[in-house]
Parts: structure tokens; C-alpha cells; sequence
């Protein structure tokens, strides 16, 4: 006789997804070992081409996920020239995802100050040193770059660089993934056809 396949409590629509995204992002934090935080962020280049990296979530709220980046590294310049992404977020622990799609936009200048503001001092250092993916001959190239600007700022605070600041991915679509048994897992899915229009909801065949 076969077992009884597991059971599982249903995924319950939330009043809004980014109060139902809290919820999943605290017992995330609470379980996930790693990074509970990361993120993969997809951009298109100028080509049309797709590019994908993980970053790190710094704030969420119900403007949208905020995270921050050198402006002129490829994700900048990607998201200036076509200012829509999207992320995913795997908690492989918790056997749940969460995607969201929808346009961006740069976080204001007293919020990327007080961010940066927050970050140790090595961080802080780094983000002047740091040439974000434009070529490095080596290693050593970047060291002496780091060691510059340690100097430079041995005895004072660290001013923003106004090459780093932060986006914000205003969602216009947020999906949640639940890992169910013999594949047949569970979507639901949150969509709003403006940022001013109300959500509604919709379940997904696996």
C-alpha cells in the first residue's frame, strides 16, 4: 500500500502581497542559514540581451524592494538606460520562492545617504575603491586602490560617492512558489496592471 502523500497548509492570499512577502521574509531570516537576504536581479543591456546577478535586499516596503549598487557597474547603466527588472528570492530551507517583476526607480538621495552611512567603514571604502565591472589588470590593482582610499579617509567619515546609490523594484507582479510533493507545487500570484491600481490575485497550474 502507498504512503499518504504529505499534507501541507495552503498558501492564503495576505490583504497585499508585500505584507504576505514580510511574512515569508521573517521565518526566512529566522531558518535560512545563508543569506536569506540575496537575490537574483535580472536586467536587459542594450542589446536586448538578459543579464542576471545575485544582490542583496536592503529594505522592503510598499513602494517596492530597495537594494544598492555602484551606478556605473552594469546593473546601473542597465537599469538607467531600461529601468524595469525582475528578482527571485529561493529559500531552498523553507522549500518557497517569491518572483517580482515591475519598473525601477532610484531610491531618493537622503535614503541612499543614510544607507551608506550604515555600512562599516571597510564597505564603505570599497564602494569609492572599486571600480564595478570595468576591467582590473589584477589583484594587486585593486588593493592599491582600497589602500588610497583608506588613507584618504583614515581620519575622517566617508562621504557617499555620487556613482553609489540604490534602485527600487516597484512590483507589478509578485508570484510565491511553495515546493509541494510529486511536483505538484503551489503558485500563487499577485498582479496590478499600474502602481496605483489594486491587487488581485490568481492561482497557477504548476
Amino acid at each position: 500500500m502507498s504512503a499518504e502523500p504529505e499534507k501541507h497548509s495552503e498558501i492564503v492570499p495576505a490583504g497585499e502581497p508585500i505584507q504576505h512577502f514580510q511574512e515569508w521574509f521573517a521565518e526566512a531570516k529566522a531558518r535560512e542559514p545563508n543569506d536569506p537576504d540575496a537575490m537574483a536581479l535580472a536586467t536587459v543591456d542594450a542589446d536586448g540581451l538578459p543579464d542576471v546577478r545575485m544582490v542583496l535586499l536592503k529594505g522592503v516596503d510598499a513602494r517596492g524592494f530597495v537594494f544598492y549598487t555602484n551606478l556605473e557597474s552594469a546593473k546601473g547603466e542597465e537599469l538607467a538606460a531600461n529601468p524595469k527588472a525582475a528578482l527571485c528570492f529561493h529559500w531552498k530551507s523553507l522549500r518557497r520562492q517569491v518572483r517580482v517583476r515591475g519598473p525601477v526607480e532610484r531610491v531618493s538621495e537622503a535614503e541612499a545617504d543614510a544607507y551608506f552611512a550604515s555600512r562599516p567603514k571597510d564597505s564603505q571604502i570599497g564602494a569609492w575603491a572599486s571600480k564595478q565591472s570595468r576591467p582590473l589588470e589584477g589583484r594587486f590593482a585593486l588593493e592599491k586602490e582600497v589602500a588610497l582610499a583608506a588613507a584618504k579617509y583614515a581620519l575622517q567619515s566617508v562621504p557617499r560617492p555620487s556613482h553609489w546609490s540604490g534602485f527600487r523594484v516597484q512590483p507589478l507582479q509578485i508570484e510565491f512558489w511553495a515546493n509541494r510533493p510529486f511536483r505538484l507545487h503551489e503558485r500563487l500570484v499577485y498582479r496590478r496592471v499600474s502602481l496605483a491600481s489594486a491587487w488581485t490575485t490568481e492561482r497557477l497550474f504548476p
